[in-house]
């Protein structure tokens, strides 16, 4: 069972939780460690994004006059209605993923790609894990949950100019866990937990390029057929 709630009302995809969880992130509106129930995707579009816009003020505008002034904000310009969710069970843990993928603003770690980016995009990336984390167990799940989604991209050998991507430069993960006592110590890649999110995030991420592709596909072909 999903751990959360899922509500798409285009250009909000909100994803709340039952109580407050301890969160981190690299959010435009609540970076670093937090407490929140909502986690909230909007969408816009280049039209949003002039020269002269503060992308930070207009996430806050916008997710003020939803009444999500709370909510962990993440922006993106894929169609959120395709978004995917998985989820992973190893012994007693469990690991949820809610991801929005787009690729055509890809990006190569180490380098910076000079081609312009003809359509925007970006991946957002949810991750719930059952239990209380530690500080470090936290850091480590962030580390697995990126691990897992670079190795989702480099698997499917998507390319930009000619150069295989490992992101974007706009990725953005939320790692979630409920608030208590008995905290998880660690979350590396050889504990069930590490397991468990690294699963998750991975297949999550997959599906959702694959959906990426087809609908960049038929985008493309669309255009040339003009």
């Amino acid at each position: 069972m999903i751990p959360f709630t899922i509500d798409c009302r285009p250009p909000f995809l909100v994803a709340s939780f039952f109580e407050p969880h301890e969160m981190l992130s690299w959010s435009l509106t609540h970076p670093g460690k937090s407490i929140a129930r909502e986690v909230a995707w909007i969408e816009v579009r280049n039209a949003d994004l002039t020269v002269n816009t503060d992308p930070v003020a207009l996430v806050k505008e916008k997710i003020a006059a939803e009444g999500l002034e709370d909510a962990i904000a993440l922006m993106t310009s894929r169609n959120i209605t395709r978004y995917h969710t998985a989820q992973s069970v190893v012994e007693s843990d469990i690991a949820t993923c809610l991801t929005t993928v787009g690729l055509s603003n890809g990006e190569r770690v180490g380098m910076r790609i000079a081609e312009p980016v003809r359509l925007p995009g970006t991946i957002n990336t949810l991750v719930h894990v059952a239990r209380p984390l530690s500080e470090a167990a936290f850091l480590e799940t962030l580390s697995i949950a990126t691990q897992a989604r670079t190795a989702a991209i480099i698997d499917a050998h998507v390319q930009r100019a000619g150069v295989e991507v490992t992101g974007t430069g706009t990725d953005c993960i939320v790692i979630a866990a409920p608030r208590g006592e008995h905290r998880a110590p660690f979350a590396g890649l050889h504990t069930t937990l590490g397991e468990a999110v690294g699963k998750a995030v991975y297949t999550a991420t997959a599906e959702g390029i694959k959906t990426w592709r087809e609908d960049f596909d038929a985008l493309a072909a669309s255009a040339a057929n003009r």
